[in-house]
């Protein structure tokens, strides 16, 4: 769209540039969660192609891009997308079958709508030749009955819905002849009917049965009043009574437009219901209010009106207000949409509140004043909240990621010619959205690798005994402050020989190394490792696994692998909650503080001089009668000047394994904002941030992981050197 028909649309909206171009955006953002839904539909839609629902949240996806994409100015989109939304329909009434070949088109078309939307100006540069291909192979797909009402009639029924969106609640009064019984018509078959559109209170009214020694029994005595909620329209309810219309008394009004939200308490009275239904007067009801009674009680007593029909008027009003309830709560509870910047700046401003919150109760500390203390206090509270609050809205549960890998293992499993389920769980666990953001590589090239190097083909598991159809399980759980994120596949499993053979051809480790299978599986993470012989699309180029290692490591976390040769591989990933602000453990060493994650910290012991000491090239110390090797910091930091005589050491529990950590002093649990050191740190091992203590002085965030693999490494060199 050029700059004149932009402002020309634009002013058709009654809208300025600037308004105009936020709309288009936000179609954008929209649209893309859309075709994120519509994408995991398509691929339910394929495991179950008789479940309607699933067609309808198809066709309404369809539909919505459509309407908002011709507003908004994406005209390519909308036309497109209506003649998706067509074909959807016929789908909808049955007179066109689900199957593989419709799922493939329409998840190639969906392809094509988020490239005409992700860049709207190279949208028009696609190729016409595509896009007609897409459509000409979806009318291959529709039945020749059904053709000529599809996607050639585009000008006609562009506009047309045939089932509306929005729920709106009726009152029906039928009212049937005294003969309609001598016509063949069963009132009862007509009701049935009328509960199918949708969710339906039914009253009978008995009144005018007359007493058993003048009652006709082939007569017809008997009326109903119904409250309907439908989305099928007021032409569904009509058809309904079409053939007794003539005879019988039907009167159709809307009592919820399923829009207006007003006071529920403000819906209509009694009195007014039944004025409505003409089940009584104005001088009727003029009489009755007169009285100190309850106006239905006074219109019973006195004989106006049945005690079914005031039931009838109350269940309206009751299922009226609990409509108006549930709307208002819906309303009230609706998500706002606010950009990832504006929230990124605000939790960087809380950040800040929690470091001078930090001073403010270092400050208090130090001057004995006891109102400064309460006001310390006080400001901690609201800042401690305030935290909670805006780490919250950060949150988004990480099922969000796992929907998106179910195309991806679908589309990889037939280009390998293997069989493949992807089983998801725990995707209400919410993770920060920019652990998020930086997750969804390393998880898809685990996913890949799992079925590349695990999943073996159909024929071959057959013959090992295993199903024709593999498995990648993948899940998340919360553990303390972290998430546990697993992938687990029952393909072929790690040969540990393989890894070993490939990991000395590449001089990893000498060719004499004694190594376990914990220490064996680690090195696939290397840099160009990998154990295909061959490059493919998929594998052979030794980067999917390194590039898992590179992120879980910038994020904070740990990777720990698991298998056999034959039974599967198991990858579990433990991730921070979040990477803006973490509790952290303040210890200091020679005058300068550190802190660690308090997460991983188990307990606290003093360093005696009857601990064992060095051996192996580890240190040892003897824990309640359990040997833990632990690190001296002040080492491994190179920090100079003699440690007091009385040391202390953090107990590390690491991957289910318990490391010291020795530290001069331990100050306790610490409140740490994550502050990123800047390009001229960035490979500095050991240090994964920074944070600013209340005195205005800088602790450096060490990366405990980090810490142990270079210890780890350093005694595998002491220990080859030993025995050179």
């Amino acid at each position: 769209m050029n700059k004149m028909e932009h402002d020309q649309l634009a002013r058709t909206y009654g809208m300025n540039r600037m308004e105009y171009d936020q709309l288009a955006e936000t179609f954008q953002v929209e649209a893309l969660e859309l075709l994120a839904e519509l994408e995991a539909s398509l691929l339910e839609l394929e495991q179950s192609p008789g479940n309607s629902e699933t067609v309808s949240s198809i066709f309404r996806a369809f539909h919505t891009m459509k309407g908002s994409g011709a507003m908004s100015g994406f005209d390519e989109v909308s036309q497109f997308t209506h003649h998706i939304e067509t074909v959807y329909d016929l789908v909808r009434k049955g007179e066109t079958p689900v199957d593989s070949s419709l799922i493939d088109l329409t998840l190639k078309a969906s392809d094509l709508i988020r490239e005409m939307i992700v860049s709207p100006k190279s949208s028009q540069e696609i190729s016409c030749d595509r896009k007609e291909g897409i459509l000409a192979s979806f009318r291959k797909l529709i039945p020749e009955s059904a053709r000529n009402k599809t996607l050639q009639d585009n000008s006609g029924q562009q506009g047309k819905e045939p089932v509306q969106e929005k729920q709106i609640t009726y009152r029906i009064c039928f009212r049937p002849s005294q003969n309609i019984f001598l016509d063949g018509t069963n009132p009862l078959l007509l009701l049935n009917e009328l509960r199918g559109l949708g969710e339906c209170i039914i009253v009978i009214n008995n009144d005018a049965i007359p007493d058993i020694y003048t009652i006709n029994p082939e007569a017809c005595y008997t009326s109903w009043d119904a409250i309907l909620t439908t989305n099928q329209g007021i032409d569904a309810i009509k058809d309904v009574f079409i053939f007794v219309e003539g005879e019988s008394e039907i009167r159709i009004d809307v009592i919820d437009d399923g829009e207006h939200s007003f006071d529920m308490y403000e819906y209509k009275k009694i009195g007014e219901i039944l004025l409505d239904k003409r089940d009584i007067s104005i001088e009727d009801l003029q009489r009755a209010l007169g009285g100190k009674k309850r106006l239905g009680e006074v219109l019973v007593e006195e004989g106006i009106v049945s005690p079914t029909k005031v039931e009838a008027a109350l269940l309206e009003q009751e299922k009226v207000r609990e409509i108006l309830k549930n709307r208002q709560k819906n309303e009230a509870i609706s998500n706002i949409r606010v950009s990832s910047q504006k929230l990124d700046t605000l939790v960087n401003l809380v950040g800040e509140l929690v470091t001078v919150q930090s001073r403010l109760n270092q400050t208090s500390s130090n001057r004995i004043d006891p109102e400064l203390v309460s006001i310390a206090e006080e400001v901690g509270r609201l800042t401690g909240e305030l935290r909670e609050i805006t780490m919250e809205m950060r949150m988004l549960p990480v099922g969000t990621t796992f929907s998106t890998f179910k195309r991806l293992v679908r589309d990889l499993s037939r280009e390998l010619g293997k069989e493949v389920e992807l089983i998801t769980d725990g995707g209400e666990t919410e993770l920060d959205k920019t652990v998020i953001e930086k997750l969804n590589d390393p998880l898809m090239h685990l996913i890949r690798n799992s079925i590349d190097h695990g999943i073996e083909l159909p024929e071959d598991r057959e013959k090992a005994g295993k199903k024709r159809k593999g498995t990648v399980h993948l899940s998340a759980e919360h553990s303390g402050d972290h998430v546990m994120i697993t992938i687990m596949d029952d393909g072929a499993g790690l040969d540990k020989d393989i890894i070993r053979t490939r990991a000395v051809e590449r001089g990893m480790i000498p060719p004499d190394a004694e190594l376990t299978e914990k220490e064996i599986f680690p090195l696939i993470f290397a840099p160009g490792f990998t154990t295909s012989d061959n490059v493919t699309s998929v594998s052979g180029r030794g980067v999917g696994m390194d590039v898992v290692k590179r992120a879980v490591d910038f994020l904070g976390g740990s990777i720990a692998i698991s298998g056999s040769k034959g039974t599967g591989t198991t990858i579990s990933l433990n991730l921070p909650l979040t990477m803006a602000i973490i509790e952290g453990f303040l210890i200091k060493i020679a005058g300068e503080y550190f802190v660690l994650p308090l997460m991983l910290v188990e307990e606290c012991v003093e360093l005696t001089g009857k601990d064992p000491g060095q051996s192996g090239g580890m240190y040892m110390a003897n824990v309640r009668g359990h040997i833990v090797p632990y690190v001296r910091l002040r080492e491994k930091l190179k920090i100079d000047g003699m440690a007091p005589a009385v040391e202390q050491i953090v107990i590390i529990n690491f991957n289910n394994t318990k490391i010291g950590l020795v530290v001069d002093h331990v100050v306790g649990g610490y409140q740490t904002v994550i502050k990123n050191l800047g390009k001229f740190f960035r490979d500095i091992e050991g240090v994964s941030g920074a944070t600013i203590l209340g005195d205005g002085t800088v602790a450096l965030i060490l990366d405990v992981p980090k810490l142990i693999e270079l210890s780890e490494r350093e005694e595998v060199i002491m220990a080859s050197a030993k025995c050179s």
